[in-house]
């Protein structure tokens, strides 16, 4: 009746053509774009593995924090929102280090970075103690990966060809996704067999063995793009 009792009628939206649904062929598509593009590839499963690592522990940390150590629930929750400020210190500083030491050095040192604090989570103990070790390492983690993330994103877009951006950002996501499911339950597993301490604990050295890749050394210079970019930038040019 509220709704009514203003007046008026709201105009008929005109109806638009549906974008294209993505099929599973698309998919197949991106994955194999990736696979056999010299520059993707290493960062495909540098950042896949990683990453998925780096989130695999995050119920493992729920459980130990709040049923072994004790810890109250908000202060379980304070002890990740406080570091959370560390992704915006850390994307504000990431054009500013690429402008001044270059793509490749900051994406394989904010890389390695982030793989580092995440062994101290194996360490918490009850009591304030544990919960300042706690954001310590959140707040290191967070903002390396607040420099690292939009580094690969942009090196990522201006090294895939026009005409596949859609394609491989979508096999890229769904074999993010996917790869961390399996890693959250891999660990769970672990847990179970041994405890949420120790299933941290081989996580964080999983990390740390991960190899270091960033991509070719052409990141600093000349962009490594497949055939398909190159034609739709010659093709731009001459009818430009």
């Amino acid at each position: 009746m509220g709704i009514r009792a203003t007046g008026g009628r709201e105009p008929r939206t005109a109806r638009t053509d549906a974008p294209p649904r993505l099929r599973a062929g698309d998919l197949l598509d991106g994955w194999r774009y990736i696979l056999t593009h010299p520059a993707l590839r290493p960062l495909f499963f540098n950042t896949i593995l990683v990453s998925s690592l780096i989130m695999a522990t995050s119920p493992l940390l729920a459980v130990l924090m709040l049923g072994h150590l004790g810890f109250a629930p908000w202060q379980y929750g304070l002890a990740f929102a406080v570091p959370c400020v560390g992704g915006l210190i850390g994307s504000r500083l990431a054009r500013r280090l690429v402008a001044r030491f270059g793509q490749r050095k900051v994406m394989v040192t904010a890389g390695a970075l982030r793989r580092c604090w995440s062994l101290g989570l194996a360490f918490i103990r009850p009591g304030a103690a544990g919960l300042v070790l706690v954001m310590a390492v959140e707040l290191g983690l967070i903002t390396c990966m607040g420099v690292f993330n939009p580094v690969p994103a942009t090196y990522r877009l201006d090294r895939t060809a026009p005409d596949r951006v859609v394609r491989t950002l979508t096999a890229w996501s769904v074999t993010s996704k996917a790869t961390i499911a399996a890693m959250t339950a891999l660990w769970g597993l672990l847990a179970s067999i041994t405890s949420p301490r120790a299933a941290i604990a081989v996580d964080d050295t999983s990390q740390l063995a991960a190899p270091v890749r960033g991509g070719p050394s052409s990141m600093d210079g000349t962009s490594v793009i497949g055939p398909q970019a190159r034609s739709t930038a010659g093709a731009t040019r001459r009818h430009g």
